[in-house]
């Protein structure tokens, strides 16, 4: 041959070489490396896993799958499927191509010579096995890439790259993914059945089920595959519900797993995070969709602030089953009355045996009059602090603020960690006594978690590898020890609750519920000496529930999980702090019952009575200044009289409306006034203007 013959030849050569040549691959380490799961995991203290999510929405991939934890007779069975000569050629099956060839020749329909090596070059490089990419040297660049992985890879390294990157049915990549998503089971626990329907699938994986159940018989070689239509059937079904994914805390799922592959260890306790989903579970059954959709649980270690049970929902006939009850804001109602009390009694206005008033009151705000009633729309008259608080009544509250101010109270309401409260108290004003400010059950839960703690807040720990935060100061344990004991105090909350409610344990456990404006929210707060169990029911849409009081809503599902926590331990009433004295008590005119009572050391008193009128500051009640009354045609004139209320000791004092005297102000005199706007005086015995208030008819 000329030296023009070589040299057309190397040249033709070097053409067919470069347009064969493949491109580079990388090594086994660097593929398991950047490999990324499309899921990322949630695990309780003890490593069980609780719940997963999708994170990323390319494919859906798991783990990496390691060979070992594989079946191996899935193994085997996708090998002999796929490449049964796959341990013993360099990554081409000579003899199959020449199979191929001679199918080709003799016209008949040729089977595919591609090895496990050749389809991991595919997945490697993509456009190795792009579509189109059936010319001649397309094929020779993948087998000359499969060369190259055989050189530099192990079998078992390409088997177990080969099984991970397989795309098996829809968006399933690798065994881990078909594993779960089509039998819900792990790689290693698949059996021949389920090997043969994976085999079956791969060189189709879109394939119906007949033609999958067809294919596996023939892997198969039985003569009897009548099951395989059946189980192709229901691999290939509706999604099932998987055992492998327990989902027992979808909503702090969404919350804590952002990215692809994360696993996160809780601080839930899994045994304790199924006990809150079964109760909740029970108590919203038995309402019916119809009265309340939805509801939450948290339940809290006091000692180290840990969450050991987060349920935001369990969908049933939620319409929101998304939304988060546990973290979504939402009125507070009553329960934040324990903390008014706490800091009355703190700052030494009240104690428990202090007589408050629960009568009518009308209070003159910016917006116009305020007016707070009971839940029962009735009135008490006389009751103790004690009572007030574990009968939730309302306008004993609202006056306990007028002792506090309202500044102070949201001020130590943020320092108790209801970081909602983003504006003043007089945003809120007097209606912050009863609960207009909205909070999440988180913040409910670790609130009443500092009152267990002696009045020391400290943030919750959701996850292990969160701080220990330490606690501080935000009311004094005499305090907080004393409004702990009047919450546990089923005598007290009996006029309200009845003495055999749900409230009542047959262990010490302090207990606040509240009922928020136009009963959208029920809620149910309280502690033992180890947990504080929070629930919330409602609607989250918003809309009012239907005959549900502050007993039969969210307290059920309180006294349930007290109950079972609290089963096989003794629980102990919190050990009184120093700074406390107790007293034998009686109340003048029998207000209530003689009983012991704790005070602050300093404080206590033998006999309660109500403050004589002589004692208190004379004044008009009623109108209250800014009132605005409009004459109805409808109704008779002497019908609409407008009753004149005075306070405190009025003796020889007396009333006159603009220049007109009304007589003795004791004589609780009526008058029709009219239209416009009119000036009521109460004048002492000189002359002198003790109060006035200015008020409109029209």
């Amino acid at each position: 041959m000329t030296f023009a013959g070589i040299g057309l030849v190397a040249l033709a050569y070097a053409a067919v070489d470069y347009a064969t040549l493949p491109p580079p691959l990388p090594g086994f380490a660097g593929v398991r490396a950047a490999w990324h799961p499309s899921e990322a995991w949630l695990y309780d203290r003890d490593g069980n896993l609780i719940d997963s999510a999708r994170v990323d929405f390319a494919a859906r991939r798991l783990g990496w799958t390691p060979l070992d934890k594989v079946s191996p007779v899935t193994r085997e069975t996708l090998v002999g499927a796929e490449d049964r000569r796959f341990f013993g050629h360099g990554g081409v099956d000579l003899l199959a191509l020449a199979g191929v060839a001679r199918d080709k020749a003799q016209g008949e329909r040729a089977r595919g010579a591609s090895t496990i090596t050749m389809q991991l070059a595919g997945y490697l490089a993509p456009g190795l096995a792009a579509p189109g990419s059936r010319r001649w040297w397309d094929k020779i660049r993948q087998m000359r890439a499969a060369w190259a992985l055989e050189r530099g890879w192990t079998k078992d390294q390409i088997l177990e790259a080969y099984l991970n990157l397989a795309g098996f049915r829809g968006e399933a990549q690798g065994i881990a993914a078909a594993a779960l998503g089509l039998f819900g089971k792990t790689p290693d626990a698949l059996a021949r059945d389920d090997a043969l329907l994976l085999a079956a699938l791969l060189p189709d994986p879109q394939a119906t089920a007949d033609r999958v159940a067809r294919r596996a018989c023939a892997l198969a070689h039985e003569a009897d595959c009548t099951r395989f239509a059946g189980e192709a059937a229901s691999m290939l079904g509706p999604a099932r519900s998987l055992a492998l994914d327990p989902g027992l805390a979808p909503h702090l799922s969404d919350r804590l797993l952002r990215k692809p592959g994360l696993r996160v260890k809780t601080t839930l306790d899994r045994r304790i995070q199924q006990l809150a989903i079964t109760a909740l579970k029970r108590q919203l059954q038995g309402l019916g969709g119809a009265r309340a959709r939805d509801g939450a649980v948290v339940v809290l270690d006091n000692a180290s602030g840990d969450v050991l049970a987060y349920v935001g929902g369990i969908g049933g006939a939620s319409t929101a089953p998304s939304v988060d009850g546990a973290n979504s804001y939402r009125q507070a109602g009553s329960t934040l009355k324990p903390f008014l009390y706490a800091q009355a009694i703190e700052k030494g206005y009240l104690t428990p045996a202090s007589i408050l008033d629960d009568s009518p009151v009308q209070l003159d705000t910016a917006s116009g009059l305020y007016v707070p009633q009971n839940y029962d729309r009735g009135f008490k008259g006389p009751v103790s602090a004690r009572s007030a608080l574990a009968g939730s009544l309302n306008v004993p509250a609202v006056r306990t603020l007028l002792l506090v101010g309202v500044d102070p109270f949201r001020d130590r309401l943020w320092d108790t960690g209801y970081r909602g409260m983003t504006e003043d108290g007089q945003y809120y004003g007097f209606s912050l006594a009863l609960g207009s400010a909205e909070v999440t059950l988180l913040e409910q839960a670790d609130a009443y978690r500092s009152l267990a703690n002696g009045g020391r807040w400290s943030p919750l720990r959701l996850t292990a590898d969160a701080p220990h935060d330490a606690p501080r100061k935000v009311t004094t344990p005499q305090a907080a020890w004393i409004v702990a004991d009047m919450m546990a105090d089923p005598n007290a909350r009996a006029a309200t609750f009845g003495l055999d409610s749900a409230l009542r344990l047959p262990f010490w456990a302090a207990v606040k519920t509240g009922t928020s404006k136009a009963m959208r929210d029920n809620w149910c707060i309280g502690f033992s000496d180890r947990y504080t169990v929070a629930v919330w029911v409602g609607n989250l849409e918003g809309d009012p529930m239907r005959a549900v009081s502050g007993t039969s809503g969210a307290a059920p599902v309180w006294r349930d999980l007290m109950l079972a926590l609290n089963a096989d331990r003794k629980v102990t009433a919190p050990q009184r702090p120093p700074g406390i004295e107790q007293r034998a008590i009686r109340f003048a005119n029998h207000v209530e019952q003689p009983r012991l009572e704790y005070f602050l050391a300093g404080t206590a008193q033998t006999e309660i009575a109500s403050a004589p009128q002589a004692a208190r500051r004379p004044r008009i009640t009623n109108p209250v200044a800014g009132s605005v009354y409009a004459i109805d045609p409808d109704i008779p004139p002497d019908r609409q009289r407008l009753a004149i209320g005075v306070s405190g000791e009025v003796t020889a004092h007396r009333l006159l409306l603009d220049r007109r005297d009304l007589g003795a102000a004791d004589s609780q005199p009526q008058v029709l006034a009219a239209p416009g706007q009119h000036r009521l005086r109460l004048v002492d015995v000189g002359g002198h203007v003790v109060d006035q208030v200015f008020f409109t008819v029209r």
